[in-house]
């Protein structure tokens, strides 16, 4: 499969092979958190605003707040992009979609730099309070 996303993205031009495959790792982050993880058929479907939940939450956890940069860098400059994957996806018979999905349901433009680097807050590792031996 990531060859032919790779092929797909490169035909295509807009956007970096990378935001192809990460699209896909954050379609499973997307299930997870809509709790479909285990579901099957249509009932694993989520929405176009699922799934840029899932993609924020993929993104913070794995870039931080460099998370707008890298998105930037492969192309994506708002949420409407993403929605234009999914769709070229869809178009070419990698992902599937239900009738009543559509490119605006990704449409929520939210600022990408509020999202990833403003409200950004760093997940400390947490201390162990017990006893220590000597």
């Amino acid at each position: 499969m990531n060859e032919a996303l790779r092929k797909l993205a490169l035909s295509d031009g807009r956007y970096s092979p990378e935001a192809f495959r990460f699209l896909y790792e954050s379609l499973e982050h997307a299930l997870r958190l809509s709790g479909r993880e285990h579901a099957e058929g249509t009932d694993r479907h989520v929405s176009g605003r699922e799934v840029l939940v899932g993609m924020r939450a993929c993104a913070t956890q794995q870039f931080g707040p460099l998370a707008a940069h890298v998105w930037r860098s492969w192309g994506v400059r708002e949420s409407l992009d993403w929605g234009r994957i999914v769709f070229l996806l869809v178009d070419n018979g990698m992902l599937k979609r239900q009738e009543g999905d559509t490119i605006e349901d990704f449409s929520e433009n939210f600022d990408f730099d509020q999202v990833f680097e403003h409200s950004y807050r760093p997940q400390l590792p947490k201390l162990d309070s017990g006893p220590k031996e000597a």
